[in-house]
């Protein structure tokens, strides 16, 4: 987070029983703008925690009445929370390896290094605030069932909760699968949100959306004059998200040869820009995303193996909104509450059919869908409350209705390619022609998309008899 280390709040509790080695680390800490108090021995400091409450003691392991490993274990009897930094000689050494086993956050050897000492309160306090921020993301799920920018208490988003929980605070690679729509993106930022990288910048960039021909330089940057257009230099998503997260979605999408060259970079944490001659240095997070199942990418070649094995340390899998509909009703209430404001509206709720219709549709877009549906019906509404008749296309195609004409009709001895055609047409025709709600309604995305609708039309002009 590289956050200041000097705040009134990060108090700390020095247990020093040399006097001149107690003062001196004082004025230190102070200098960086801590609160500090002092003890001169263990049982001074086990006297004083009560009123002074530190965030931090730091503590000598070898002083008079009460050592530091008896200290450590009469704080952590009564604040399991508090973070215990044990100061040691050489010699001891092996003993303060056996107090982190017993629950101290780590050890400094004598004499004091300031500058090891003051990278060590960093990480701590990074911690802290991590810790912190994971207090408050559980206090909203019990109140108001959101975990961030994520919606929902059910189960299974519980499960994606806990999951994000032990990713954030590492530095691991995370790769989400999940639909179009799921909401991969938001898993995305809330484990940059809830990481020590959380004040440095996240970089999203949707790899599907980027022409081959330009993903390279999205990703890595250019010199001026690297390529014919190339009229300035220009900063790469990995030199943007240096010392932060960049998310890369659909990552199948990336051409083989690109997939190389990310591999490397993660590998290397090095890389040189187009037309550059020298590489630079990255300390970067990457969270991948992609709407196909990672192991079956693979296995179609779209995915490299030994890319999916770097970035797969953490494997985050969003279940689809039709596998939780139990939490439909506070996404919905969630885009009320947002789109009210944005467009100066007083929707208030549903009607009871209109939430009937809602709850009975398969969602094949997902929560991004559902978001887009509450969006259209609240500028529509004619009152405060969302009538079935503000869903026009949901009540044409709600999962109670029954089967009818225009859907896909398919016979024993329809190909596959026939049988994609026919889906694609009939969702097209379902949004008006939007070929972006299309492709997240097929869950695939728009560049898959607009490559099937060029194959099916050089199919079809093959078929085409010439004059």
């Amino acid at each position: 987070m590289n956050r200041p280390a000097g705040h009134e709040s990060d108090r700390i509790l020095v247990v020093e029983d040399d006097a001149a080695q107690r003062v001196g680390l004082q004025q230190l800490l102070k200098s960086w703008g801590f609160t500090v108090e002092v003890a001169a021995d263990g049982q001074d400091a086990v006297e004083k925690v009560a009123s002074v409450r530190p965030t931090i003691v730091l503590s000598d392991l070898i002083m008079p009445r009460l050592g530091g490993l008896e200290l450590l274990t009469a704080l952590r009897q009564d604040n399991p929370d508090l973070t215990v930094v044990l100061m040691t000689a050489q010699g001891t050494v092996e003993t303060a390896v056996t107090a982190i086993k017993q629950g101290a956050y780590d050890y400094l050897t004598k004499p004091i290094d300031p500058q090891r000492l003051k990278i060590l309160l960093d990480q701590i306090l990074e911690r802290h605030d991590t810790q912190r921020e994971m207090r408050v993301l559980r206090r909203q799920l019990q109140e108001r069932g959101t975990f961030g920018k994520m919606i929902g208490a059910s189960v299974e988003m519980r499960k994606i909760y806990q999951m994000v929980e032990q990713a954030a605070p590492t530095g691991a690679s995370v790769l989400v699968s999940g639909e179009s729509g799921t909401g991969k993106e938001l898993v995305a930022q809330t484990v940059h949100q809830l990481s020590p990288r959380a004040s440095q910048p996240f970089i999203p960039l949707n790899c599907a959306a980027i022409p081959d021909t330009l993903l390279e330089s999205e990703l890595f940057g250019h010199e001026k004059g690297a390529f014919t257009g190339a009229i300035t230099r220009r900063q790469g998503a990995f030199e943007l998200a240096n010392r932060g997260t960049l998310f890369l979605d659909e990552i199948a999408e990336m051409t083989p040869a690109t997939q190389a060259k990310l591999l490397r970079v993660l590998q290397e944490r090095s890389f040189r820009a187009l037309g550059g001659q020298r590489e630079q240095s990255v300390d970067i997070r990457v969270v991948a995303a992609t709407n196909v199942d990672p192991p079956e990418a693979v296995r179609q070649g779209k995915l490299r193996e030994d890319l999916f094995y770097r970035l797969n340390v953490f494997a985050i899998q969003l279940p689809p909104l039709r596998e939780r509909k139990d939490d439909i009703p506070l996404l919905i209430q969630a885009f009320l509450k947002e789109f009210n404001t944005r467009n100066s509206r007083s929707v208030v709720g549903l009607s009871e059919n209109a939430t009937h219709i809602l709850m009975q549709y398969s969602w094949p877009g997902n929560v991004r869908e559902l978001r887009n549906v509450i969006e259209r019906a609240t500028i529509v509404a004619k009152g405060d409350v969302i009538e079935a008749g503000d869903l026009p296309t949901l009540a044409a195609v709600s999962a109670s209705a029954p089967a009818s004409g225009g859907g896909p009709t398919l016979t024993a001895g329809t190909t596959v390619d026939q049988a994609e055609q026919q889906l694609i047409e009939v969702t097209l025709a379902h949004t008006g022609g939007n070929k972006t709600r299309a492709a997240e309604m097929l869950g695939i995305s728009l560049k898959t998309l607009h490559n099937k609708l060029n194959r099916m039309k050089q199919a079809g002009d093959e078929e085409t008899p010439q004059a």
